[in-house]
């Protein structure tokens, strides 16, 4: 068994895409997946399956979300192993001041990284930094100069609906809860 993490891409934020975590983890328990836990309720679910194949895990979720829910997701699966050897391989800037957000923006399969680079385009050095390391891309930006930034205005372009993004607090607690 091999354990992974699913991102849901756009559920319960502003009222939209309602889901209950624990009805998702019932749905993913029923269906043969082992050790099912979520966190928080913005669509983060640790997981153990028998399958290696990240791609048809993320297939076969969404299938039983729109089956069951019948809502069209995009969700991102990464391995505990990649998540947490990402996270490991971070900048030391990234998540390092209380004075700057610091997102994780997963990319989603069959997108690459180096497509949203290229659509979101260079970081504006003065405002923010970036990185990758995988199929996470690090961002930070100070707070009180982010509306400045390149990459918060992500959310305007194509290439917002092939990405997940979670906060580095989040994205650091899902890999402590892969390790337990």
């Amino acid at each position: 068994m091999k354990k992974y993490v699913a991102l849901l891409r756009g559920i319960n934020v502003g009222g939209k895409n309602i889901v209950s975590m624990k009805e998702i983890k019932e749905l993913l328990e029923a269906n043969g997946f082992k050790d099912v836990a979520t966190y928080i309720n913005s669509g983060n679910i640790i997981f153990s399956s028998d399958s290696s194949d990240i791609d048809f895990i993320r297939r076969h979720c969404e299938a039983l979300i729109l089956q069951k829910f019948k809502l069209e997701l995009t969700l991102m699966v990464i391995a505990a192993e990649d998540l947490i050897d990402a996270l490991s391989n971070a900048p030391e800037w990234w998540d390092a001041d209380n004075e700057s957000k610091h997102n994780a923006i997963f990319v989603i399969p069959p997108t690459t990284v180096d497509e949203v680079f290229r659509e979101v385009g260079q970081p504006k050095p003065e405002y923010e930094k970036i990185s990758s390391y995988g199929r996470v891309i690090f961002w930070s930006a100070p707070i009180k100069t982010f509306s400045r930034t390149r990459w918060a205005k992500i959310t305007g372009k194509a290439v917002y609906s092939c990405v997940t993004i979670r906060n580095s607090n989040t994205a650091r607690k899902l890999a402590e809860l892969c390790n337990i």
